[in-house]
């Protein structure tokens, strides 16, 4: 790799451009009552990226009979299935969304009132006045409506409320049944409670203009009925049948684009092994009804008065199935709630095979083109469908923190009567404008992914709800990147802008002037979201790059090491990487660890970004003794003819501007430090381990700058070597510097997530990948591909 030394002052230059995404929708949805509204910051940050959401009760906690380890047990359910919980209810007379199991436990322990739509603004309404702040679990009609107000799509509970035995008299008729006439929110339960009139039940959700569509559960459309609570049969066909939840999710996404503001059900039956029959809850449900009537038990005190006498009716049998229905449900609205996350985000899905047979019976489903469509009244539509592959979150091996951007590259063409090299000032000037996606998190994650064989890439950025963001996504999806972790700020965030690098050069390619925007990172930080990421995806290796704001880049690094993250710094530019070392606070200690629990394992500064780091850490107290970087330092045993070695490995030049020294004073910090040298190459410097092979192979004993003295910690001594570069590049031949670097970590850190040692050929391919970009006028060649191969048998050989 060479970067001849007009290069090198474009590297060095502070303006380094960056950024990246997947096209989050914000909820169109924001009702009058969000004023009031408390919602917590998980459910926000998942909210505003189109992260999938799952709303559920908190009257099944205050008013149920579950037990209090339910609240984290839901929660826990939605998590595993790839959604967000946000449990709704009143807190302190606070309208909340995304109660915590804890201010569950505390409403539960003080008594919160049963809340409905009725109820809402009388508890809410003292609460402004002070007069008395009360807690107050919300019944399905109450969560619906906290639920649409937060923007959330779907809901997951257990029984729905109904029409009462004798409802066409007393026109006892639950609020559920009304809000699901007016609410736009899909709410997934099992079915209703079996002592209800469920034919009024239906018959009242029809008039209300409710879609009612039962899950089939691998049953033929035809016979699937609509579900009674504990028993998976009620005796009346479901009006409509959905086979999975990605026709659920298609159902919901058409209601709100058809601009439909009634709610929907979709009734999911009770596991087959905790169904109670039937047969036998009839007769059980005929004697605590009968039970209700003589003792004159009506009204709100019914419903919990029949439910305890059912539960000692059956010996306790119906807990575990309430407990089972639950679950099921809850499960199912999570896996709903990812199908519109995907159907929304415009991601591809595979077509579906579909087959029909005659039945009288009119159902909605989904064709072939994907769309919305609803058969005849004399046929029924059932699917058989090829499961498509969709996006988990599992363990990935990189994941990249860091920016993405649209980068501008403008040549000045010259002038015909002037012949002049550089454009003139103050006016327009002819040139060449080559556009492409870039910024330095972007182009690791490329780089990364075209030599990777199973996609195990992931890229977290931002990019705003502009042409340049719609640009930049629309890119991503072509090269194959998956986007599930970038993040897109909608007209919310006003500042949110995505962000451009515009590069202005001469007839030469040298730089001229460069423009950069990247506010985006320095004003918009979601911590709740960056850990969830981290969380999500698990990766083996975390590059972060620095055009993040300082609190992010902790942020990040705290994020990683929880999740056992090896973490691998790019210092982006001079001025960027100055923030890994901040000021520290009077008296304080250095957020980074020290060898052998470093904060950060590796970085790829090159030489001037080195010095960046280096006087940082200098300047902001890093270096002082007591926060036990000289007590390494001292273990590493350097004696005072190192500068001999220093010179025998990097030449005079280098230990002359000081590259070694600099190197090693990080290493407490930073134990591997790979140097980027332009046309003289890379310099390595790592710290070994008191068991490193390369303290005891002769062949690596020139590299070996120290040996650790009298046993101190887990230091074995400092490794320093100088990787030459592998090809000289003719002037001529440099098409662009832009991601040279970037597309050498991205091969690098792809290497080592793939098991690769950190030696010659590794970093030579990385080069030979940098030098690829070198001559391409994109951040990363499209022939950096065709070294996946190479790096294959690298991986394999060191293993």
């Amino acid at each position: 790799m060479i970067i001849t030394t007009r290069t090198l002052s474009r590297v060095q230059h502070p303006l380094k451009r960056t950024i990246s995404r997947r096209h989050f929708s914000t909820p169109n949805h924001i009702s009058p009552f969000s004023s009031l509204l408390k919602v917590s910051q998980e459910v926000q940050d998942a909210l505003a990226t189109n992260r999938p959401v799952v709303a559920l009760e908190s009257t099944i906690y205050t008013h149920g009979a579950l037990g209090n380890e339910l609240p984290a047990f839901l929660e826990q359910v939605v998590r595993d299935n790839g959604a967000v919980p946000a449990t709704c209810g009143v807190l302190a007379g606070v309208p909340t969304v995304g109660l915590t199991p804890k201010e569950i436990e505390i409403m539960v322990n003080e008594g919160a009132k049963k809340l409905s739509r009725r109820d809402l603004a009388h508890i809410v309404g003292w609460g402004l006045i002070g007069q008395e702040r009360l807690h107050g679990g919300t019944t399905i009609s109450g969560t619906m409506i906290l639920a649409r107000a937060a923007g959330i799509r779907v809901f997951g509970t257990g029984g729905l409320g109904g029409v009462h035995q004798g409802g066409e008299t007393s026109l006892d008729i639950s609020a559920d049944l009304t809000e699901l006439g007016r609410t736009r929110v899909a709410v997934i339960s099992s079915g209703c409670k079996g002592f209800l009139d469920i034919p009024r039940t239906l018959e009242f959700l029809e008039t209300q203009g409710v879609l009612v569509a039962t899950f089939a559960q691998g049953r033929e459309a035809k016979d699937v009925e609509f579900p009674a609570f504990w028993a998976r049969e009620s005796g009346c066909k479901s009006p409509h049948v959905v086979q999975d939840e990605r026709e659920a999710a298609a159902i919901i996404l058409a209601q709100e684009r058809l601009g439909i503001e009634s709610g929907m059900l979709f009734p999911n039956a009770v596991p087959k092994e905790f169904e109670i029959p039937r047969a036998e809850m009839e007769e059980v449900i005929k004697i605590a009804v009968r039970e209700a009537d003589e003792q004159g038990v009506t009204g709100p005190a019914n419903t919990p008065f029949i439910l305890n006498s059912i539960r000692e009716l059956t010996k306790g049998k119906s807990a575990p199935a309430n407990k089972a229905l639950v679950e099921s449900n809850v499960e199912r609205a999570a896996k709903v709630a990812v199908e519109l996350a995907k159907l929304m985000d415009g991601n591809p899905v595979t077509p579906r095979t579909v087959k029909t047979t005659v039945t009288t019976k009119t159902t909605s489903y989904v064709g072939e083109d994907g769309s919305v469509k609803t058969s005849s009244p004399t046929v029924n539509v059932t699917s058989s469908v090829q499961k498509e592959e969709h996006h988990h979150h599992h363990q990935v091996d990189i994941l990249v923190a860091g920016s993405v951007a649209l980068d501008l590259n403008c040549d000045y063409s010259g002038s015909i009567t002037e012949k002049a090299v550089s454009p003139a000032l103050y006016t327009s000037n002819p040139s060449a404008i080559n556009q492409s996606v870039g910024g330095v998190g972007h182009n690791i994650a490329l780089a990364a992914h075209k030599v990777s064989d199973d996609g195990k890439i992931r890229l977290c950025s931002m990019v705003g709800d502009d042409i340049a963001g719609s640009t930049i996504l629309s890119a991503l999806q072509s090269s194959g990147l998956d986007t599930s972790y970038i993040r897109q700020l909608g007209h919310e965030y006003p500042s949110a802008r995505t962000a451009q690098y515009v590069a202005v050069n001469d007839t030469h390619k040298n730089l001229v002037l460069a423009m950069a925007d990247m506010a985006i990172f320095s004003t918009h930080s979601f911590s709740t979201y960056w850990n969830s990421a981290v969380n999500a995806s698990k990766p083996k290796w975390l590059a972060l790059d620095a055009n993040w704001a300082e609190s992010d880049i902790k942020t990040w690094i705290e994020a990683g090491h929880k999740h056992d993250a090896k973490i691998a710094f790019e210092p982006v530019s001079t001025a960027k990487a100055r923030r890994l070392f901040p000021p520290l606070k009077k008296g304080g200690m250095p957020d980074l660890g020290l060898y052998p629990k470093s904060s950060i394992h590796l970085s790829t500064p090159n030489q001037y970004e080195l010095l960046a780091m280096y006087e940082a850490a200098r300047d902001n107290g890093y270096f002082e003794s007591h926060h036990g970087w000289f007590e390494i330092i001292d273990a590493f045993g350097i004696m005072r003819g190192a500068r001999d070695r220093f010179v025998d490995i990097a030449g005079v030049d280098l230990t002359d501007s000081g590259v070694p020294v600099q190197m090693v004073n990080l290493l407490p910090f930073i134990p591997t430090i790979i140097t980027k040298l332009g046309d003289r190459g890379v310099l390595l410097a790592a710290v070994l381990g008191k068991d490193d092979e390369r303290l005891r192979d002769p062949e690596e004993a020139r590299y070996v700058v120290s040996r650790g003295l009298g046993g101190k910690g887990s230091v074995g001594g400092v490794y320093m070597r100088l990787f030459p570069a592998v090809e000289r590049v003719r002037e001529e031949d440099v098409v662009s510097v832009n991601g040279i670097g970037d597309t050498f970590m991205g091969v690098l850190i792809a290497g080592l997530a793939q098991g690769g040692e950190l030696g010659e050929e590794l970093i030579d391919l990385a080069q030979r990948a940098a030098v690829l970009t070198l001559k391409s006028s994109k951040g990363v060649s499209d022939e950096v591909g065709g070294l996946r191969r190479e790096l294959r048998r690298v991986v394999g050989e060191s293993e």
